[in-house]
């Protein structure tokens, strides 16, 4: 592997709601992939975990994000993967919970997905137990993103967030690249009932040209397909257009 470039950061303890840690990050080729090397920590202040509504703690990990170095469009999309980037610092976007309906669960939700209806993070960010970056802690000790972090993206100094696992690059740009997502109307016909309101992603339905990008989060940018995200659902793109490394994210 020929190493392309290697950093360590570290920052303050901001106030008493903050926590300090090292973000250490490589980037590497081998062969047709290149490889994010990370343990996984923000290169920003991170809030308190536990807290009083997610009670794991952060613990460092040993990730490697790997994808094509040159990207191609594929025959077909790719969904339901559960990490659908990794930042330029070697932090995992995860948008999608674990959590979905049930009446017996704890607050209403649990990991059963018999019910169909999955619990949309952004929806109450609170209840998860985020931070101010729009992301939280697992039961693992993993860091990772729901939404976009405004610390990151100031770090960057750009519009580029990261890559997804296809290789086509994540970006963000508020005013030109919108979400073409909506809330579908009328009232949900099974169980929990009640008005679509967010607080599914069953909730939300593509609706073609009410925004600038594709059902991926996805437009064309000077001829390059690239993935957005957004301030509104889905946030991250949650299916992929190109040729995907189906090893993305692992851990030793």
């Amino acid at each position: 592997m020929n190493l392309l470039r290697s950093a360590a950061m570290v920052f303050a303890i901001s106030g008493s709601s903050a926590l300090a840690h090292e973000n250490e990050v490589s980037t590497a080729v081998s062969g047709d992939m290149t490889c994010i090397h990370s343990n996984g920590a923000p290169n920003h202040d991170m809030g308190r975990f536990p807290n009083r509504a997610n009670p794991n703690a952060f613990r460092e990990q040993d990730l490697t994000f790997c994808f094509p170095t040159s990207p191609r469009m594929a025959m077909t999309v790719t969904t339901g993967l559960m990490t659908v980037g990794v930042s330029a610092t070697g932090v995992p976007i995860r948008p999608y919970t674990a959590g979905y309906y049930d009446p017996n669960g704890r607050q209403g939700f649990s990991q059963d997905p018999s019910s169909g209806w999955r619990q949309q993070a952004m929806h109450n960010p609170r209840r998860l137990g985020m931070d101010d970056q729009n992301a939280h802690v697992d039961r693992s000790g993993l860091y990772h993103y729901h939404a976009v972090s405004s610390d990151l993206l100031a770090s960057q100094g750009g519009s580029l967030i990261g890559y997804a696992p296809d290789g086509f690059e994540i970006r963000y740009s508020p005013t030109s690249a919108t979400s073409s997502w909506q809330l579908k109307t009328g009232t949900r016909s099974t169980p929990p009932g009640g008005a679509h309101d967010g607080t599914f992603e069953q909730d939300f339905e593509f609706s073609a040209g009410s925004g600038t990008l594709d059902e991926c989060n996805g437009a064309l940018v000077n001829g390059t397909y690239t993935y957005f995200a957004t301030d509104s659902y889905p946030y991250y793109p949650r299916c992929f257009k190109g040729v995907v490394n189906p090893q993305f994210m692992t851990r030793n």
